[in-house]
């Protein structure tokens, strides 16, 4: 229940959505102008201040936040030679790339690892999600800039996709949720207490940004319903069996029988009752909502990316059930 209760509200919202679209009360033009309203303000928004409200990062497990980043760099590695294989389209090889490394973190990836280790796992899960989702939104740019389909038919430069990274919404509220974590630590070894805060002194600023937050993921879910279209999965299926596989199967078993052999050889402490269910959500969740609002808006396959969400969506209930209770039965997690 824990898996299905994490990941059937994102499936029941993108079912709504689909809904909306086929009863006419879900517009083309309003799904395309939503789709850019997500990706330009709402998600930034979300991820700002989701990096903005951690906590105290003192007492932080470092080895396994080593491991979960290293986990993406090396998904990331691997989904070059894994995008070349699923498919020849070029349009579509970005967005396979990005469903092999990027989870579905911040939406299942927080509260999951809540639900499987209460307030510590995700104290952990959150100082992990700082250095992870600005990751995934640098490797996603690349991802999709190095296949996305230029006006002029040429192949962008190492120039235009350091330039589309560093204009970003994503990466740039990244950087400054980051720069307001230094403040904060700033001015604790100076003042030795907050002098300034942007949520206490900045409220009627700060409060809109929470708002704008508590939009992103429903909203995300209603549009990418209202792009997503049943009749394009058979044209699509070598390329959904093979991500969803991937994602959903592959690495996850390979990672975190990894982190295990790791933990018994050299006892770094990976995985305990606080790290793994972040190490499980890092590895083992759907594909981000906003990958597909990415690939449409930077002319990747968007079909196939609102399909990689929706099937890993799915497919996930299962699969996160079944790591889960192997986890529970082997003794790694106590729920």
């Amino acid at each position: 229940m824990t898996a299905v209760n994490a990941v059937c509200p994102i499936v029941l919202l993108i079912l709504l959505g689909y809904v909306l679209r086929q009863k006419g009360m879900l517009t083309e033009s309003f799904v395309k102008s939503g789709g850019k309203l997500v990706f330009k303000l709402l998600l930034p928004a979300l991820l700002f201040v989701n990096i903005y409200e951690m906590g105290d990062l003192a007492q932080v497990e470092w080895n396994a936040v080593i491991f979960c980043v290293a986990a993406v760099v090396v998904l990331f590695l691997l989904g070059i030679p894994i995008a070349a294989i699923g498919t020849r389209d070029p349009l579509r090889k970005g967005v396979i790339w990005q469903c092999i490394f990027r989870s579905n973190y911040n939406i299942i990836g927080l509260p999951l690892s809540a639900a499987l280790g209460g307030e510590a796992a995700l104290a952990f899960a959150s100082v992990v999600a700082a250095l992870v989702v600005p990751l995934y939104n640098v490797f996603a740019v690349i991802a999709l800039c190095v296949y996305a389909s230029p006006a002029e038919g040429k192949k962008p430069s190492v120039k235009k996709i350091l330039l589309d990274i560093a204009k970003n919404p994503l990466i740039i509220a990244a950087i400054l949720g980051g720069l307001c974590l230094c403040l904060r630590a700033l001015q604790y070894r100076v003042f030795g207490r907050l002098v300034f805060t942007l949520s206490r002194d900045l409220k009627f600023i700060y409060s809109p940004l929470v708002s704008l937050k508590a939009m992103a993921t429903p909203l995300a879910l209603v549009v990418l319903g209202g792009q997503f279209r049943f009749s394009l999965v058979k044209g699509m299926f070598r390329e959904i069996a093979v991500s969803t596989a991937v994602r959903l199967v592959i690495a996850p078993l390979a990672g975190i029988g990894l982190a295990i052999l790791m933990d018994r050889i050299w006892g770094l402490g990976i995985c305990s009752t606080v790290t793994l269910p972040g190490i499980l959500c890092i590895l083992g969740t759907p594909v981000a909502v906003s990958s597909a609002v990415m690939a449409s808006q930077m002319g990747n396959d968007e079909q196939l990316a609102a399909q990689l969400v929706v099937w890993t969506s799915i497919g996930s209930m299962f699969t996160v059930f079944g790591f889960v209770c192997l986890l529970m039965a082997t003794g790694f997690l106590s729920v």
